[in-house]
């Protein structure tokens, strides 16, 4: 009998610990099951779940500057502008049209066909105002010149007032540009969706602007000593732009306005 006590004990203990594995509730009381309508339903699987919201979903990203600049030289600096080719295509190749001459128009001054002329040489800036922007493009130089057409305003989505150096063209109304631009030199919010913006001028040139924006004027805000467009330059995408002219000597130097980041 001493000989099978040992193997005994160890059968018991074999048929207790087979026993609780076999059955967990003989270690965990059971866990009562709930009404049907306190009853959590199962989590859903992932495919089934909505699509997040994107947290860009609405954001138009602004356009960036695309096809060839314009090189305005001036009697007080270079105005250097980026044509925003994609985005105002007809009101792009309007202005280089009357700048290179390729395009006819009506002298506003002599009311004659033109043609194999450029339109912006000779011109002046007749209105400037401060902390907003300067305007040319009238051959009258009065601001009520224009070369004998209208032209389709044209907003792109994303592309608003909201910086410094937008290139935008004049108008007495809606649908009413032609040769007319304006150069700012801070945010216009309030002209979002009234005026083509075609361009965006470069740093220096927005420190040129509020040089000009500053001089001497009359009560109509046209510059007691004319700002004279002495040419403009079409440059194609990805050339080099031509070698700055010298400035009169008389010329005022272009200097940030106060409050302007270096």
């Amino acid at each position: 009998m001493k000989h099978f006590q040992p193997l005994l004990l160890a059968a018991l203990l074999t048929s207790v610990t087979a026993g609780a594995q076999s059955n967990p509730q003989s270690t965990a009381p059971a866990t009562p099951k709930l009404p049907p309508d306190q009853q959590q339903a199962p989590p859903k699987p992932a495919d089934d779940l909505p699509d997040t919201p994107s947290t860009t979903e609405g954001i138009v990203i602004p356009p960036e500057p695309n096809g060839p600049t314009a090189v305005i030289d001036t009697t007080m600096g270079r105005l250097t502008c980026q044509f925003f080719a994609k985005q105002a295509p007809i009101t792009v190749a309007n202005f280089i049209g009357l700048a290179e001459g390729t395009k006819d128009y009506t002298d506003p001054t002599t009311g004659q066909k033109m043609t194999h002329t450029r339109f912006y040489d000779g011109t002046v800036f007749h209105r400037v105002i401060a902390n907003f922007m300067i305007q040319g493009g009238d051959r009258a130089g009065t601001g009520r010149g224009d070369p004998g057409y209208y032209l389709p305003d044209e907003f792109a989505p994303g592309l608003r007032f909201d910086r410094e150096g937008r290139l935008a063209m004049a108008n007495a109304g809606p649908g009413t540009g032609g040769s007319q631009f304006f150069i700012t030199e801070a945010p216009t919010p309030e002209l979002n969706g009234k005026h083509t913006i075609f361009g965006q001028c470069n740093a220096h040139a927005v420190v040129v602007v509020q040089t000009i924006a500053r001089v001497e004027k009359d009560g109509q805000d046209k510059p007691l000593q004319p700002v004279t467009i002495t040419h403009v330059t079409i440059v194609p995408e990805g050339q080099a732009l031509p070698p700055e002219p010298k400035l009169p000597s008389n010329a005022v130097p272009a200097t940030p306005a106060a409050g302007t980041p270096q």
